[in-house]
């Protein structure tokens, strides 16, 4: 049987497979958190003087104000350039010597740093930390959501991706409350961190991803692995065999990120995806920072740029399973939709009702661009094979990266004119969306393991047709000459 139908017997969603897929998904709490923590321990202070007594921070220890007030920027930037980097070294990693002694190794590392932040003696020391904490979250975080889907069946993958994803906005709410009540800054990074240790004692007893290992052509290992989730699932799977196909691939062996550039139909997909992604991050953090210049707690606003988001998942849930709109038009609807709000924010009064805003038109379009972040996530682990879905997914959140980096210097161009940088942001939705719609459609499509499968006769896909048809054009030519 082939993998599809070795989950149909295992249970494509079974008890254990629950239990897995939970622990992943809560620690995206854990991982929320640490991304969201230069905003509470780094905050700017008034300086009038003297510090108030009830601020404790980095700012307030080691003053970092004045010429020395750029450092808490730096810090903040330098947690988001590990991001990047770990993006593109860890999917790599992950594809080649596996999901689990990656993900393991990362997050064991991600709270040892982070207990490093915690303590820190210097400035200097807590800069290079949130370096390291960033590397280790940038690549576990690819992994993490890879294995939410790896676990489970392909109809299950857009649930697992999208509760992956909105547990993360709930993580950025909790962290609000949490430094609420915790205000003494070391008090509170240790506070963040401890839960990662729990969940690390708990992703230790984690098997490796069957589909990987499929991939791999470890056939004796995938049974395996899916015989104790069929075990711990309550079914008898004792006569489960895969079948043996593509094992010794050579292309599949030497899949790595040059693949993305030799292979024909991933070249194409990965192009348009890069353009998706950073367009989804800049318009995404860019209506961030428009929408969260207004006065009132950091607690509060911590809390709200988490819930905000919450509202687009259940939107994402029901329309990517219906077969009149899938993965492709709805990311693609959304992204326009975001567009055409930012559009809207440039054709209104700046003082109007609360109803009609600018800043509530601006909550809108991230509200509609949060859908279309999290369809991208989960339609562009679909569209790339398990042997390669890694460094694909590296890839493009690199790309994603570059878009949150660009985003803060979007409003600097108000100075050209008050509408430019709604303007950007319009035309960055729109093109997205409509480039997106040069991609394939994966709903109910099997899943492809190896890169031999993206030209097989039974894939209908977008951006491989011209590939395909020239190579069956060449097969019937040959076949009429002889």
């Amino acid at each position: 049987m082939d993998l599809e139908e070795a989950f149909q017997v295992v249970g494509e969603f079974g008890p254990y497979q629950r239990r897995a897929v939970a622990g992943l998904v809560l620690l995206q709490v854990y991982m929320a958190c640490q991304s969201m923590l230069i905003v509470l321990v780094g905050p700017e202070v008034q300086q009038l003087g003297s510090f108030s007594q009830d601020v404790d921070s980095i700012v307030t220890e080691w003053l970092l104000i004045k010429q020395q007030a750029y450092k808490v920027s730096l810090a903040g930037s330098l947690f988001f350039t590990g991001v990047l980097v770990g993006n593109v070294v860890f999917g790599p990693l992950s594809d080649k010597i596996g999901r689990r002694p990656v993900f393991l190794t990362g997050l064991f590392f991600e709270v040892l740093f982070g207990y490093a932040t915690a303590f820190a003696p210097s400035y200097e020391v807590f800069a290079v930390s949130r370096l390291l904490v960033g590397l280790m979250n940038g690549g576990i975080g690819l992994v993490c959501f890879v294995l939410t889907q790896e676990y489970v069946g392909k109809s299950y993958w857009a649930m697992t991706g999208t509760l992956a994803n909105m547990t993360f906005a709930v993580g950025i709410a909790l962290f609000g409350a949490l430094g609420y009540f915790i205000r003494p800054w070391r008090n509170l990074a240790t506070a963040a961190n401890s839960p990662g240790v729990l969940f690390f004692l708990l992703c230790v007893t984690l098997p490796e991803s069957p589909r990987w290992l499929y991939s791999r052509g470890h056939m004796d290992q995938a049974e395996e692995v899916l015989r104790y989730m069929a075990l711990r699932n309550g079914n008898s799977a004792t006569k489960l065999t895969l079948r043996r196909v593509g094992t010794g691939n050579h292309d599949d062996r030497d899949a790595g990120v040059l693949k993305l550039v030799t292979h024909p139909v991933l070249r194409l997909r990965t192009m348009v995806l890069m353009y998706v992604w950073y367009a989804c991050s800049l318009v995404y953090y860019g209506l961030t920072l428009g929408a969260s210049e207004t006065s009132g707690s950091r607690y509060v606003n911590v809390a709200m740029y988490g819930l905000v988001e919450l509202p687009a998942y259940p939107l994402c849930i029901y329309f990517i399973n219906k077969h009149w709109a899938g993965r492709r038009k709805s990311m693609a609807s959304f992204l326009c939709l975001a567009g055409s709000a930012c559009l809207c924010t440039t054709l209104i009064p700046e003082n109007t009702g609360a109803l009609l805003s600018v800043t509530s038109l601006a909550l809108l379009g991230k509200l509609m661009v949060s859908a279309a972040f999290n369809i991208v996530y989960v339609y562009t682990s679909e569209l790339y094979p398990t042997v390669i879905r890694n460094a694909g997914l590296g890839v493009c959140s690199m790309s994603c990266r570059v878009g949150g980096i660009l985003a803060p210097f979007v409003p600097s161009m108000r100075a050209l004119h008050s509408s430019m940088p709604f303007t950007v942001f319009c035309l960055s939705g729109l093109t997205a969306g409509c480039v997106g719609l040069l991609l394939p459609e994966t709903l109910n499509k099997p899943a492809a393991e190896t890169l031999e499968e993206l030209s097989g006769p039974s894939c209908s896909r977008v951006l491989e047709s011209k590939v395909t048809q020239v190579h069956n054009t060449h097969v019937q030519d040959h076949r009429s000459d002889t």
